[in-house]
């Protein structure tokens, strides 16, 4: 919907991540950054364990994964169920917030694997224009 400014509904929110102090703005960097998007994408697929997650996000650190999960929780994305068991049995899963912001992650996901031979082809031709240093 697009009102008489050309704005549409959504732009008249009262949350404008482009301002410094919009909170907005810290959410968007836990999801676009490599290990909250990385972690938002293997969620996607299901819940996980700690350390099945860690394997399905190849390369990040128990460190960031664990502040990663911390992140995506307090902003509403990640639930962590904690299994009264011995040991300790904790998964995490997507909310319906978290699912919602996967599913427009994972389109993206897709289309950047998909277009990836145009993506090397184009840094080849740049870095060929480039002299070497």
């Amino acid at each position: 919907m697009t009102t008489t400014q050309g704005r549409t509904a959504e732009q008249d929110l009262p949350y404008d991540v482009f301002s410094r102090a919009c909170p907005s703005r810290g959410t968007l960097e836990h999801v676009t950054g490599r290990w909250g998007a990385l972690t938002l994408g293997a969620l996607y697929e299901g819940s996980f364990r700690f350390n099945e997650l860690r394997r399905r996000v190849d390369g990040v650190s128990e460190k960031m994964l664990s502040q990663t999960l911390h992140a995506l929780e307090r902003d509403g994305l990640v639930h962590r169920e904690a299994q009264p068991t011995n040991p300790p049995r904790v998964d995490y899963e997507l909310t319906p917030l978290g699912r919602g912001v996967a599913e427009r992650l994972a389109g993206l996901i897709a289309f950047l694997e998909g277009s990836m031979d145009q993506v090397l082809a184009a840094r080849e031709r740049y870095d060929a224009r480039r002299p070497a240093g």
